[in-house]
């Protein structure tokens, strides 16, 4: 009885610590931070209206080399990531931490919202979208 017991808090803890690992992915890994969205509304994110459920990763390792740094892919819960909607290479901008992601957005001709930068929770730096 006290085995099993023993049994079920290591798998509990070990399931706890594994959560607890996977919510702070970005801070571990470095390199790459990623953020689960929901944008209820269309936004026009450089040429593509996005909507609905998103995974944004960020890679500053692409980023330090000049390469298309930011990925937005579709994202379906209990699947995971779709297809790639749009890349782009981001202009950082220093910013004071946030506790959740946030986003800046303008108006657009395209008659939505455009995001203009977005910031991953904990992290000290936004992004810039570019326009085209």
């Amino acid at each position: 009885m006290r085995s099993r017991i023993l049994v079920v808090s290591v798998v509990l803890i070990g399931l706890l610590g594994v959560g607890a690992l996977a919510s702070h992915a970005g801070d571990i890994a470095g390199a790459r931070q990623w953020s689960i969205v929901n944008f209820p509304e269309p936004v026009l994110v450089k040429d593509q209206i996005v909507m609905g459920s998103v995974l944004i990763v960020h890679d500053s390792e692409k980023m330090a080399r000049g390469e298309a740094c930011t990925r937005f892919y579709r994202f379906e819960r209990g699947v995971g990531p779709k297809e790639e909607i749009v890349s782009f290479h981001c202009k950082p901008v220093a910013r004071a931490a946030v506790a959740q992601t946030t986003f800046a957005v303008v108006d657009s001709p395209a008659g939505c919202k455009r995001l203009t930068e977005y910031q991953i929770a904990g992290d000290t730096e936004a992004h810039g979208i570019p326009a085209k």
